[in-house]
């Protein structure tokens, strides 16, 4: 077993980044790197806490992180599990990754910086879908903002139908929860319910 154990034996690997890979790289929200985010209905929110690191997905309309200026991004935390893993780090540990994905576009748009949750009545207002309010807005400060080349995805074929599983050739989640809890919770009544559920607590 040969383990990469230091940064010189890394770079030996890998040499050093083209051009392209740095120069892309900007501390603010540029007018392209705008369009990419305004395009997007879909972020995976990286964060990191004493527990461990914590990755969540985030999606809504087209759009729905809010460019308050060049260096702040906000984005609205709609309803889900109530787990609340990555606002439970966001409060000990500012420091957020963001990947957005675009259906149709191999490239995707990598943001890091520094959260904080916010809670004034008006801006959560201002977020509102169909009269439902977030109860937190994520406001992200900009460290750097870029471009990732579309090789992960054109590998993975992403967007491309024929590629699409069946979703009953894996485990529902209800075929999860029943096997997780020793059918306390879940199961085929579980599946059957939550699509309408969905609809009632979607925002």
């Amino acid at each position: 077993m040969q383990i990469v154990a230091t940064i010189a034996e890394l770079e030996a690997l890998y040499g050093r980044p083209a051009e392209t890979s740095l120069v892309k790289e900007s501390d603010r929200i540029t007018p392209a790197y705008r369009a990419y985010i305004d395009a997007s209905p879909f972020v995976a929110l990286a964060t990191a806490g004493p527990e461990g690191l914590d990755c969540s997905p985030r999606g809504d309309k087209k759009g729905f992180l809010r460019i308050q200026d060049d260096r702040t991004v906000l984005m609205p935390d709609r309803h889900g599990n109530n787990r609340i893993d990555s606002l439970r780090n966001i409060v000990r540990d500012p420091r957020v990754g963001l990947m957005f994905l675009i259906p149709g576009s191999g490239n995707t748009l990598r943001l890091n910086g520094r959260a904080r949750l916010r809670a004034d009545p008006d801006l959560l207002a201002s977020f509102a879908v169909e009269g439902k309010a977030p109860r937190t807005v994520i406001e992200i400060a900009v460290d750097a903002v870029y471009f990732q080349c579309a090789r992960a995805i054109v590998r993975a074929e992403l967007w491309n139908p024929e590629r699409h599983i069946d979703p009953k050739s894996i485990p529902s989640p209800g075929q999860i929860l029943a096997a997780m809890s020793q059918d306390r919770v879940g199961g085929e009544t579980y599946d059957r319910e939550w699509p309408e559920r969905a609809k009632k607590t979607m925002w």
